[in-house]
């Protein structure tokens, strides 16, 4: 490059400009964006209405059911039998539990640390 191109390039007008440009390249694709995103919102099916919103069945609402549960083991082929295959178990890994009362602690009994004696 020539003399004059090097005080050209480093004279401030040409980076005000340069970033002049910069920044209408920048405005000019947010302005852009904005627009598309307009368009795709206007394809969009509308919201729905507040009567159309979904509301508690006439019974009141779900509660939650509890129950033991309790696993539900994988047979052993120790005798031969062909192996069982994945459609063969039960969706769960687990079923309801014979004993439906909910085991509590009872006094005298190890509590959750260690061998509940004394402190």
């Amino acid at each position: 490059m020539s003399t004059a191109t090097d005080v050209l390039l480093a004279s401030g007008e040409v980076k005000v400009t340069v970033a002049f440009i910069i920044g209408l390249v920048v405005a000019g694709a947010l302005i852009w964006a904005v627009r598309a995103g307009l368009r795709v919102m206007d394809r969009e099916p509308d919201r729905p209405r507040a009567d159309e919103q979904p509301h508690l069945p006439d019974t009141g609402a779900v509660h939650e059911e509890r129950e033991m549960r309790e696993p539900d083991e994988i047979p052993l082929n120790e005798d031969g039998s062909p192996r069982l295959m994945p459609y063969q178990l039960h969706h769960a890994g687990s079923r309801r539990g014979d004993d439906q009362h909910r085991r509590r602690w009872s006094p005298g009994s190890s509590g959750s640390f260690g061998s509940g004696g004394p402190g």
